[in-house]
């Protein structure tokens, strides 16, 4: 009887893709998605903050007194690992560089090898678990260097995969039924940079393909140029950008060696805004130096960017790292409620936005993903939370829905 192998993902699209890679190299072994069933766990790490090392290393030690074989990689391998195995707390540690050789090393133990940032993956993955939706990264690393962030260490220089591979596994995922993609990497916009070659143009190219609808994980406002916003009014794109900015106060972005600056980044939101777009966006407060008079300047910039979904962070120090050095820091209530306006601030221009598409008389482009509490759940063209009531089975399809209800959270239709 074969082993049984749990994979416990941590982190971002990236590190998922990933884990679907391991999978496809599993010969000897059987998966599960049970993990009480398993003989074996591997763990795929993400290390961005101090709380995630944390995080990673308490499930890791939490396995290993359940007597579970642990094997330990991801972006924490090079840092986390080694402890981990000193203390014979994980059987095995591997970085990025060695994923495809999972079922080889699932038969040893004691070893660690370490991720050199080297490599790029090139399996080809013939289905992805959720059928309709799938993840496909096309790059890896970043060139960016933010006061903040740890992850140019971890997964090196920014590479590209080639278009034609990246083609190949599109289509690979569409004969298998997925019917949307989702563009993953560590920073997506630098795709093709080292290659002569252009998101924009990976994108016209995927247009040809069977699949329906493209996403893209993030971008970043200065990779951002003519030729991709060209691209706004191309039917293949999801009518919802996620732009990296961050923050809305130059002294701050100047802290976080950010690239992008407050009054370029509200040009480009509203340019973007103006063709139908739904904005999302990431936001650290609570950053060093972020007192209050920067603060009321940046929500009253924030005010002006026309976001309606965000991804808002407390700052959390993670070592290693400039911003952990960096004295002025934030009291961490005062950063709450920093959070928690910014929230607001959106969640009511998501509600007003969505309204003024009813008024109007936009029809939702719906990919339903599943079904739970009796309902099937689904996101639209804009990457709003659909709910459908349905008699027939609509998992995996494509719904139109012209007529709707716009709720707090999510619109609601009866189909």
């Amino acid at each position: 009887m074969k082993q049984k192998v749990y994979f416990k993902t941590f982190g971002c699209r990236t590190n998922l893709f990933d884990t679907q890679v391991m999978r496809a190299h599993l010969k000897d072994f059987e998966h599960t998605a049970d993990e009480d069933l398993a003989d074996i766990v591997v763990l795929n790490s993400c290390t961005v903050t101090n709380d995630a090392d944390y995080s990673v290393r308490a499930y890791a030690k939490k396995m290993h007194a359940l007597d579970k074989k642990v094997y330990f990689t991801g972006c924490g391998a090079n840092k986390e690992g080694r402890k981990l195995l000193e203390n014979r707390q994980v059987s095995g540690v591997f970085g990025h560089d060695h994923k495809t050789q999972i079922n080889h090393l699932l038969h040893q133990e004691g070893f660690f090898h370490e991720d050199k940032q080297a490599k790029l993956e090139s399996t080809l993955l013939t289905s992805f678990v959720g059928k309709t939706r799938a993840f496909v990264k096309i790059q890896e690393g970043c060139d960016f260097r933010c006061s903040y962030c740890i992850i140019p260490q971890v997964r090196g220089k920014s590479r590209s995969l080639e278009r034609t591979h990246i083609l190949k596994q599109i289509n690979l995922l569409a004969e298998s039924g997925v019917l949307e993609v989702v563009l993953t990497g560590t920073n997506v916009g630098s795709f093709g940079l080292d290659k002569g070659d252009s998101l924009a143009k990976l994108i016209k190219e995927i247009a040809k393909t069977p699949i329906k609808r493209v996403r893209i994980g993030s971008l970043e406002p200065a990779q951002m140029d003519r030729e991709f916003l060209e691209l706004l009014d191309h039917p293949i794109l999801e009518k919802h950008l996620h732009i990296a900015l961050q923050h809305s106060h130059d002294t701050m972005l100047r802290w976080m060696r950010r690239r992008n600056r407050t009054h370029t980044d509200i040009t480009l939101l509203q340019k973007v805004a103006s063709k139908g777009f739904a904005i999302g966006t990431d936001f650290i407060v609570g950053h060093p130096h972020e007192d209050e008079n920067i603060w009321q300047e940046a929500l009253a910039n924030f005010k002006k960017l026309p976001l309606t979904h965000i991804h808002p962070f407390i700052y959390s120090v993670r070592d290693g790292t400039p911003s952990s050095k960096m004295p002025n820091r934030v009291r961490g209530d005062i950063a709450k409620a920093r959070l928690k306006q910014i929230k607001e601030c959106v969640q009511e221009n998501n509600l007003a936005f969505r309204q003024n598409l009813k008024a109007r008389g936009v029809a939702l482009e719906v990919l339903v993903e599943g079904r739970k509490g009796g309902v099937y759940l689904g996101h639209d063209q804009f990457f709003n939370p659909v709910r459908l009531n349905a008699q027939e089975d609509l998992s995996g399809q494509w719904v139109v829905l012209n007529d709707y209800e716009v709720e707090l959270d999510s619109n609601f239709a009866a189909v």
